[in-house]
């Protein structure tokens, strides 16, 4: 599986950023340009979602269920790649 840290990440021209956080969650703040699908809807709903040839980044608040999704999408063959850390490494970055 892929990880990449959060300052890596801010240096990715139009990353594909995914929040898999509630939708409450993510109103109350999120890492800029990033969506959101919650993690039920983008594990049950994933064609509607990801192309095999995009990379997709994802993170949920601390980075652990990110890690599981990514891990299940990989085995799909999707390109996606883990936020360490999730949104707490946003907030925490400096």
């Amino acid at each position: 599986m892929k990880n990449i840290n959060i300052n890596s990440l801010l240096l990715i021209n139009n990353p594909k950023i995914i929040d898999i956080r509630s939708n409450y969650n993510f109103i109350n703040g999120h890492i800029p340009g990033s969506i959101n699908i919650t993690s039920s809807e983008l594990l049950n709903n994933y064609k509607k979602y990801l192309n095999k040839n995009e990379t997709y980044y994802i993170y949920c608040q601390s980075g652990s269920r990110s890690k599981l999704i990514v891990n299940e999408l990989s085995k799909l063959g999707f390109k996606v790649i883990n936020i360490n850390g999730g949104y707490n490494a946003y907030l925490f970055r400096y």
